[in-house]
């Protein structure tokens, strides 16, 4: 279970850091060097975020109920 709650911790970290980002580029007063370190990073956490979301919902579509209990079936998450 701890793996399930780093998980969504660093989903919940992403998503913060990508938000202040957004925040530091939209205030116009970063140089350029610093927009595209910003845009670069951005980019980054924008794909751990996806790969979360992917990751999540691909576990919600494989529980199943069998015999009266929730059973999860193992899965292998491809990212390209």
């Amino acid at each position: 279970m701890a793996t399930k709650k780093k998980t969504a911790n660093n989903f919940e970290q992403s998503l913060t850091e990508l938000q202040a980002i957004v925040e530091r580029m939209e205030s116009g007063q970063l140089s350029l060097e610093e927009s595209l370190a910003n845009f670069e990073k951005g980019i980054s956490l924008t794909r751990e975020c996806q790969t979360a979301l992917i990751e999540a919902e691909q576990k919600v579509k494989m529980l199943i109920e069998k015999n009266g209990r929730v059973e999860e079936i193992p899965f292998e998450v491809e990212i390209k």
